[in-house]
């Protein structure tokens, strides 16, 4: 079915670098060929939301946040064959074109037409500005036009909630562990950073039966959290980060570490808190205009490898519904990661939250109660 015009939606809007978020009426345009509509039913607030307002990356704006969601289609475009009306589908940010040479190497996590996407021009402010949506998404709304290509159909009997941390934290983190860094069964894994990306990364690491799961984090209140979704022990971020973590490992260090942070001094302590010829995997998000510094003689010294996983080397189309699955038995349980549930008007909050250190994933909640 092909739209004869565009539908008028509430949106969180950022209008400028370092403004607060506001919801807003936003004019979507009309479903076109090979598109699709969505109405939103959930959607997780993600640290790189709040990163497109400080600068830390950079849209163009005014821009439409959220870009971790899940929802039902209710209209597509002509030439759509990969999904229904109704179909309960979770939204891609990271969608690949399949066609160039990272996707033709079975690499769609590097894809070039995603590559250095911040933002892309979506829908008419009253005002008459143009407006980008985040990661061509723009998810904190009530619907969503976007490609075919950029949602993922999953099984009805995954909750939204649960479906909507699929589209980021989860793939993240989890793909973190299993694609990225293959954690076996016995090794030990530090995981900094215990937002929703970090907390998925210690569930992949108990899936995986990595033993011990060392959880770090500035805010002691993450600790309970920590260990309900699977760490068996908990420290602070401090200086002496490697010398606790090689008392917990037998005095090498760990065999994996992840950065769930993405700043000078964590990768340094996650670095530094691996053991010889271990791995040290950067998983967070950083500034480009920070540094990180290593020496010849620790490079070669300690032979650890240092590397970075992009939206966890994941193939969303095939990653989250084999995701889905283990949800559905159980294998997998990502429910204790929501902490908090609110409206279109709580992200401004659920981003001081965030910053303070305080719960787990806030979860936009668009659903019937």
């Amino acid at each position: 079915m092909t739209s004869t015009g565009g539908y008028m939606v509430n949106a969180v809007v950022v209008p400028e670098i370092g403004s607060a978020p506001e919801v807003l009426e936003l004019e979507l345009p009309p479903v076109s060929d090979l598109e699709v509509r969505v109405k939103i039913v959930a959607a997780g607030v993600c640290h790189s939301d709040l990163s497109m307002t400080n600068g830390t990356i950079t849209p163009q704006f005014p821009v439409v946040l959220g870009h971790e969601a899940a929802g039902i289609v209710t209209e597509v475009g002509a030439g759509v064959d990969t999904v229904e009306i109704g179909a309960h589908v979770v939204l891609n940010w990271a969608a690949a074109c399949r066609e160039c040479w990272f996707c033709q190497t079975d690499q769609p996590w590097l894809c070039t037409a995603v590559e250095g996407v911040t933002s892309v021009p979506r829908g008419i402010l009253a005002d008459g500005t143009a407006a980008h949506a985040c990661m061509g998404v723009g998810a904190f709304a009530d619907e969503v036009v976007l490609p075919a290509r950029s949602v993922v159909p999953i099984h009805d009997e995954i909750p939204f909630d649960i479906a909507a941390l699929m589209g980021c934290a989860v793939l993240t983190g989890l793909g973190a562990v299993r694609n990225t860094a293959s954690v076996g069964k016995g090794e030990s894994v530090l995981v900094v950073g215990l937002g929703g990306i970090g907390l998925s990364a210690v569930i992949g690491a108990k899936a995986a039966g990595a033993d011990p799961i060392i959880a770090v984090d500035v805010s002691p209140e993450k600790e309970a959290l920590a260990r309900e979704v699977g760490a068996t022990h908990f420290l602070l971020s401090e200086p002496k980060l490697a010398k606790q973590v090689r008392a917990l490992t037998d005095g090498r260090g760990a065999d994996h570490a992840f950065d769930c942070v993405g700043a000078p001094q964590t990768i340094r302590g996650a670095w530094g808190a691996v053991r010889r010829g271990g791995r040290c995997t950067i998983v967070g998000v950083g500034r480009r205009d920070q540094e990180v510094a290593f020496n010849p003689l620790e490079l070669f010294h300690f032979s650890r490898t240092l590397t970075s996983s992009i939206y966890g080397e994941s193939d969303p189309d095939r990653d989250m519904p084999a995701i889905a699955d283990e949800v559905r038995t159980g294998a997998l349980d990502f429910t204790k990661l929501i902490t908090d549930r609110i409206g279109l008007d709580g992200v401004a909050e659920a981003f001081t939250r965030m910053e303070a250190g305080h719960g787990g994933r806030s979860v936009i909640w668009l659903g019937e109660d």
